[in-house]
């Protein structure tokens, strides 16, 4: 199962977390159905991992209009927002 993780600047970290805890129709329209892992930062920076069952499904729904509708709400600074498909794994 993919591991995708997506960093971005907020304008406020805590009026992000209250909007994000309320998009998780949003995120089991992109196949997530395992917990999501987040954080934030000084510089109001956020860090979001996610595993979704369909990458290219998530994908897409990261790309429509109801996502940026949501990371416009939560006060996301889009041009700020990097995605990381986490492909590659280091065993020890």
């Amino acid at each position: 199962m993919p591991k995708v993780v997506i960093t971005a600047q907020v304008e406020d970290p805590v009026k992000w977390e209250k909007g994000f805890r309320t998009h998780g129709n949003l995120f089991k329209s992109q196949t997530v159905t395992k917990p999501i892992n987040f954080a934030t930062i000084t510089g109001n920076h956020v860090a979001v991992c996610a595993e979704p069952d369909d990458l290219g499904t998530f994908m897409k729904v990261l790309d429509s209009p109801a996502t940026a509708e949501a990371m416009a709400s939560d006060g996301v600074k889009r041009e700020t927002v990097k995605v990381f498909v986490l492909d590659k794994e280091f065993k020890v």
